[in-house]
This record gives C-alpha cells, sequence and structure tokens, in this order.
C-alpha cells in the first residue's frame, strides 16, 4: 500500500502497498486506546472506506463463520470487552448491524475505529447502517455535539455522515439468515426488491429505506402504526412469509434495547440481538453477540459492561430517546 501526501499535508491510502497497512494497523493501535485521529486522518480514512462501501451490495453477502452484534452507540470500552468475549479481529469476522455512535460517550472512537478495521480487513468485517446513522439523527442525540466538542468544528461528523450514505442496509449469511438493523418493509416482499434501492442517500422520513432501519417485530399480527414514528410494526405472519418466500432460516437484527441482550420473536423468525451493556450507562442491562458456525449453528455470548474507571464529563446531553 503506497503511502502519498496531497498538497494539505494529508496522507492518501493506495491499498495495494504492506506500508499502509502497517498505518493502518498503527491507527487501529491508537484507537485502541482511545485515542482520536486527527481529523485530516479521519477525511482520508473516510474516503477510503467509501471506496470499498459503495462496490457492496444492498444485500451484502457475508459467509460462516461469523459474529453478529447490534447497538454498540459509542461505549468504546464496552466495545473493547465485546471483542474480548468475541476475539479480536481479523481472528474473529465480524458482521455490525449499525447505530456505532450517539448516546455513548465516545461515538468518535468507536465509529473510527470500526471504519479502520473495515480499511484493513475488509473481507472480515461487514458494517450495515442502523437509524442512527443519519444526519438528522445524530445532529440531535450526542455525535454531532461529540464532534464538535472533540475536534473544534463539524467536519469529521460531516466526513462520517457522508460515509454513512454507502453503509449497506442488509447482510445475508450463508443465504439463510437475513441480517439488519431494524425490520421488515410492506413495500419490500423479496430481497430482489431490497438490492434495487437507491441506498446512497440521507435515510428517508418514510419508505423501504426507512423501514428497514426503523422497524420492529410485535406480537400482534399484520403491519402496525410504530410508536417511533417512522417504520412499522410487523407480526410473526409477515415474518414467517418473507422468510418463506425468500428461502430464509431467520431474520436477525438489532434495534431494541433487549435486558439479557438477545431476544427471540415469532416463534424463532426473528432475534433481536443488543450489544450495548448497561445501555446508556443507566439501564443495567446484559449484552449479547451471536457466534455462526460454518453449519450456521448458532450460540449466544452475553457479557456485562467494562469496569468504569471514573466519570466521564461531558459537555453536552442528549435527550431521553430509549426507542
Amino acid at each position: 500500500m503506497l503511502l502519498l501526501w496531497d498538497l494539505k499535508g494529508g496522507l492518501t491510502l493506495d491499498m495495494d502497498d504492506r506500508s499502509a497497512s502497517k498505518e493502518l494497523e498503527g491507527w487501529i493501535e491508537q484507537l485502541n486506546e482511545c485515542k482520536q485521529l486527527s481529523e485530516n486522518q479521519v477525511r482520508v480514512l473516510c474516503e477510503k472506506a467509501i471506496e470499498i462501501l459503495e462496490k457492496e451490495s444492498n444485500v451484502q453477502e457475508v459467509r460462516c463463520p461469523v459474529t453478529v452484534c447490534g447497538d454498540v452507540h459509542g461505549q468504546f470500552y464496552d466495545l473493547m470487552e465485546l471483542f474480548k468475549i468475541g476475539g479480536t479481529p481479523p481472528d474473529t469476522n465480524y458482521l455490525f448491524m449499525g447505530d456505532y455512535v450517539d448516546r455513548g460517550y465516545y461515538s468518535v472512537e468507536t465509529v473510527t475505529l470500526l471504519v479502520c478495521l473495515k480499511v484493513r480487513f475488509r473481507e472480515r468485517i461487514t458494517l450495515l447502517r442502523g437509524n442512527h446513522e443519519s444526519r438528522q439523527i445524530t445532529y440531535v442525540y450526542g455525535f454531532y455535539d461529540e464532534c464538535l466538542m472533540k475536534y473544534g468544528n463539524v467536519n469529521v461528523w460531516k466526513y462520517f455522515t457522508d460515509l454513512f450514505d454507502y453503509l449497506p442496509l442488509t447482510a445475508l449469511v450463508d443465504n439463510r439468515i437475513l441480517c439488519l438493523h431494524g425490520g421488515l418493509s410492506p413495500s419490500t416482499v423479496t430481497l430482489e426488491h431490497i438490492r434495487d434501492l437507491d441506498r446512497m442517500q440521507e435515510v428517508p422520513h418514510e419508505g423501504p429505506m426507512c423501514d428497514l432501519l426503523w422497524s420492529d417485530p410485535d406480537d400482534h399480527y399484520g403491519w402496525g402504526v410504530s410508536l417511533r414514528g417512522a417504520g412499522f410494526t410487523f407480526g410473526q405472519d409477515i415474518s414467517e412469509t418473507f422468510n418463506h418466500a425468500n428461502d430464509l432460516s431467520v431474520i436477525c437484527r438489532a434495534h431494541q434495547l433487549e435486558m439479557e441482550g438477545f431476544s427471540w420473536h415469532h416463534d424463532k423468525n426473528v432475534v433481536t440481538i443488543f450489544s450495548a451493556p448497561n445501555y446508556c450507562y443507566r439501564c443495567g442491562n446484559k449484552a449479547a453477540i451471536m457466534e455462526l458456525e460454518n453449519t450456521l449453528k448458532c450460540s449466544f455470548q452475553q457479557f456485562d459492561p467494562a469496569p468504569r474507571k471514573a466519570a466521564h464529563q461531558v459537555s453536552w446531553r442528549s435527550p431521553d430517546y430509549f426507542l
């Protein structure tokens, strides 16, 4: 990987040269200590990540074995705990289902590390889009203010929110398990419908792309109005029909706080995984990851939050939003 310097003194990456891989590994080592990259390094990183992500599908193919993770929400030290439990990349293949930022104190370091890992180990890390990977949501729920506080301007927020437009909407594991952040949409009956969506945009207020990031399973049959104000609720009849039509075993999703870290729905047609323990540093929940073996046999690893060394002082307060 060739290292080049542009006229602004910024590092540019040619991923075919080993020296740039070493540079990326240095960035990862720095981020593992919860030390943020420079503004210009983030710019270069996001530009390279976009080159990789724009080639990925709305239904990104993933092979087993893989470990599937739910929301992490800027809880950096709990992400480190996740890697302790599940294994360090690239020794373990990971699929993250979105919501990397907002709420936690370290959204900058969390999302930068995950994008660094994606660029360095692109075949080992899959990053999907969550409903919080959006300009409108991050402007309100913490990421915008954190970027402004840590960098003195909002350029890093712009680099990342531009990158978010390129994240895949779903992943298909061994053609049998559909992973996505939220849930189903009445506008997408087949995987081909999802493949045909134009995802490279800000998350719309309505429509199939919005639904995939915002919807939730529900105990009632059919489609329902979501109290979130976006997406829908969907019943067991909907998930069973969708899985049968697309030859799927299960829909795996995140998006909802689960006190045990995971929960089955709809007679095991749907599973929710939540990977932010003690969500917002006060919910008291466990977190979980789902490990899929080559046979598609799944198992769950639960974990508690990492020890907190000291109370973290922040200069912003995000709204009380737990949906």
